[in-house]
């Protein structure tokens, strides 16, 4: 089942600072503002200050740039949220300054790819922005973003959701540019999909005690597990995302079927109320969870898409035919086989929960064709996990043991005609 491969195409390099301000300064003098905006895109605004006031009648949100923002405003329903886009943007500000209140349950804030970034504003009830506009700092040394929020009812919510328009270039930068160019792989050689969970926008857990993003500790296991198993003959891995970008749940998973991988390993570092709870584990999909804490982090995880402010896309119809079945039948026991192998290699080697391979219904390893699992490689919510969570001889030393996993189970399929 598993078809000879393309991989993902490294990313152009980026231009040096020097360079970038040397453009800029160039195409300011000539005037050309359609480059302009690429110049932008390079050379990021800076959110330097927020601050957010009011009760839960009225609240108002105040973002501090060093520069004047462009910026556009977006609804969504189930549950309501207030979606704001602004081009590339660093923010430098506290997260305690923009902590949600008022009319606000959640905020959220970050990168969304290369060009662009969002704020997500997660309402306690159909709100709108009576009052969304940009304005220069008295003192002349920026620009400020003004948001005043207040309640309205359930109908005219609906018809700000309905009549709005998503065509605006930020939003098609998301759907298109995320998927890699594809790479000819040599023939026969087997094609794996690392996923780094979270990125962007979405920063996933928090470290218990160095406050460490989940984003940051998954990339960097990618990025080592990634470079292990290109070191062996026969094996091509790639990653779904290479930086800090916000990729949705359905994207991962079409990135590794355009690229015809042969497995999906997606990693995390979730957090527990349970902050004694400790040591790894493996999960495959299912439509029943095998127990209520791999419900509760299927759940989590499936949430990744609202977090980043994504409108809830139903999904297609499929053609309900036994071949189909068959299929996901198929590879379902492919990854079970998958998840057996890594539980093998960390005997005696990696700690890992009571009953260490769970399933539920994880929306990221739904592939019906490429066998997929979930690792958490342990848990930022207890404080010994973290410490090796950061540490890069324990990367490593994962990253090796995974690879002889994965050398196991290929040996394996192999061995029956895969």
């Amino acid at each position: 089942m598993f078809k000879r491969a393309r991989i993902a195409a490294k990313s152009a390099a980026r231009r040096s600072t020097f360079a970038r301000r040397v453009l800029a300064a160039l195409l300011a003098a000539s005037l050309l503002p359609a480059a302009a905006s690429s110049v932008e895109a390079r050379d990021p605004l800076l959110a330097y200050g927020a601050r957010i006031v009011g009760d839960d009648a009225r609240t108002r949100i105040v973002i501090d740039f060093d520069r004047e923002p462009r910026f556009s405003v977006h609804y969504i329903a189930n549950p309501e949220r207030i979606v704001v886009d602004l081009p590339a943007t660093a923010f430098g500000f506290p997260a305690k300054d923009l902590a949600a209140r008022g009319l606000f349950k959640d905020i959220c804030y970050g990168k969304m790819d290369e060009e662009s970034a969002r704020i997500v504003l997660t309402t306690a009830g159909p709100v709108k922005l009576a009052l969304a506009k940009v304005q220069a700092d008295e003192t002349g040394n920026g620009h400020r973003l003004v948001l005043d929020a207040e309640m309205i009812d359930k109908k005219a919510f609906a018809e700000l959701v309905k009549t709005q328009s998503w065509s605006d270039r930020t939003e098609a930068a998301q759907t298109t540019s995320a998927i890699p160019a594809p790479q000819k792989a040599a023939p026969g050689d087997f094609v794996i999909a690392v996923d780094a969970g979270h990125g962007g926008i979405d920063t996933g857990a928090i470290g218990v005690d160095t406050k460490t993003e989940e984003k940051q500790v998954t990339l960097a296991f990618a990025k080592a597990l990634t470079d292990r198993l290109n070191k062996e003959p026969g094996i091509k891995a790639f990653l779904t995302r290479e930086d800090d970008e916000f990729l949705s749940l359905s994207q991962r998973v079409l990135i590794a079927r355009q690229n015809h991988a042969g497995l999906f390993i997606s990693l995390h570092a979730d957090t527990l109320k349970q902050k004694d709870i400790r040591g790894a584990t493996v999960y495959t999909i299912s439509d029943k969870a095998s127990d209520k804490l791999a419900a509760d982090l299927a759940e989590r995880e499936n949430l990744s898409d609202q977090i980043a402010g994504k409108e809830t896309v139903a999904e297609p119809p499929e053609v309900a035919d036994i071949l189909l079945d068959l299929t996901r039948r198929e590879t379902q026991a492919f990854s079970i086989s998958l998840a057996e192998s890594v539980l093998n290699s960390f005997k005696d080697q990696v700690g890992t929960i009571n009953n260490p391979h769970r399933h539920a219904g994880f929306r990221v390893l739904q592939a019906p064709d490429v066998p997929s699992i979930l690792l958490e490689i342990g848990f930022l919510s207890n404080a010994e996990d973290e410490k090796l969570l950061l540490d890069e001889t324990w990367r490593g030393k994962i990253a090796g043991l995974l690879t002889d996993a994965v050398k196991r189970y290929r040996a394996a399929v192999m061995a029956n005609g895969g």
